[in-house]
């Protein structure tokens, strides 16, 4: 168990496999009875909704499913009022609560929908793949997209708890597990020397998933301590974002969903580095053992894409503050720093051709 302690907000997040389907105990620890509103997709849906509904109806709790299309394309404002209607329609009142069921876009849009209906409701995380559980179901960040960028609308909202159930990865395709990775892998790059050395022993990613618990606990206390120090991400907490401004940028020029998230901070990643290192901002040899890393898990590093393009979507993106944006650098492998640069000079950081 991790306990996450904030200023105004505390709450546990339970890892543990077989959790899911006595998570109506576990809601139960933590609400009286009362309306639920089990936000997921079609896809996860047909896998859980069934083990969840019944556990939570056996705890008392009254329950009604609300079921978006799967995809990044959900997280909207039009699907958010689709939820916000759906809700009143079924009488929701600010002591009722949302339970988000599924990955970081069910998390995401749930997150909002809750924090944002009747000025906010209480909410709770159960995601079901390795990159929600190891990065967006923590730390409070909720957002939809819009056509100018991704995460463009959002609220800062903490959960109740979260809780994450390790089996449910054996039901995600290898693509998606992989993505997750690559937010591990940023973590033990940034903060975590001892994770980046238990990765370099793993063999691939079937061996890493016969050890999640122990890689998400570490994943997760990444994150947790950066969360803990800087709750709006005004500081340290931006160390997170290595490989992302950069990869959401991929993400957004190459069409949502034809790069997934994890790939483009995957591609960030090495940009990054590899232009960094070029500049003397990163040791040598660093990005190598960057690359060596992310390809023994089957990750990309190698893209070639319009560097306008990339450049114009960074200057939408949210981490831009008037003139200047800051990136994220490593020190050393488990240490990271921040730096201002003008957004401009962005672009030395963008390759254009194939590394």
């Amino acid at each position: 168990m991790i306990e996450v302690n904030l200023p105004n907000h505390h709450y546990k997040i339970d890892v543990k496999r077989g959790l899911l389907k006595s998570c109506g105990h576990w809601v139960a620890n933590l609400w009286r009875p009362q309306r639920i509103a089990i936000i997921t997709d079609e896809t996860v849906a047909e896998l859980y909704s069934d083990d969840v509904i019944d556990s939570l109806i056996d705890n008392g709790f009254d329950i009604t499913l609300l079921v978006v299309p799967p995809g990044e394309e959900s997280k909207s404002l039009e699907q958010a009022t689709q939820l916000y209607d759906a809700l009143a329609d079924n009488g929701f009142t600010r002591s009722d609560g949302v339970i988000a069921l599924g990955g970081g876009v069910i998390g995401d849009l749930a997150g909002f929908v809750a924090s944002t209906y009747m000025r906010g409701i209480h909410f709770l995380q159960i995601p079901t793949t390795l990159l929600a559980q190891v990065d967006s179901s923590i730390g409070g960040k909720t957002a939809v997209n819009t056509k100018k960028a991704k995460n463009l609308v959002g609220t800062f909202a903490q959960p109740d708890g979260v809780l994450i159930d390790p089996n449910v990865l054996n039901t995600l395709e290898m693509r998606r597990v992989r993505e997750g990775i690559a937010e591990i892998i940023k973590s033990a790059a940034i903060a975590d020397k001892n994770l980046w050395h238990f990765l370099g022993t793993l063999k691939n990613e079937e061996d890493l998933l016969n050890h999640a618990e122990e890689v998400i606990d570490a994943s997760l206390n990444v994150k947790r301590r950066v969360v803990e120090e800087d709750v709006f991400d005004h500081g340290s907490r931006l160390t997170l974002n290595f490989g992302h401004t950069i990869g959401h940028a991929i993400e957004k020029t190459s069409g949502y969903g034809v790069i997934s998230h994890g790939e483009g901070v995957s591609l960030g990643m090495v940009m990054i580095s590899t232009q960094a290192e070029k500049f003397n901002q990163m040791p040598k040899g660093i990005t190598t053992d960057l690359v060596a890393m992310l390809e023994k898990f089957n990750l990309p590093t190698v893209i070639t894409l319009d560097k306008q393009t990339i450049y114009e979507a960074i200057t939408h993106d949210k981490k831009a503050r008037g003139n200047t944006i800051k990136i994220i650098l490593l020190k050393e492998i488990g240490q990271a720093k921040i730096v201002d640069i003008l957004i401009e000079t962005i672009k030395d950081y963008i390759i254009e051709e194939e590394v």
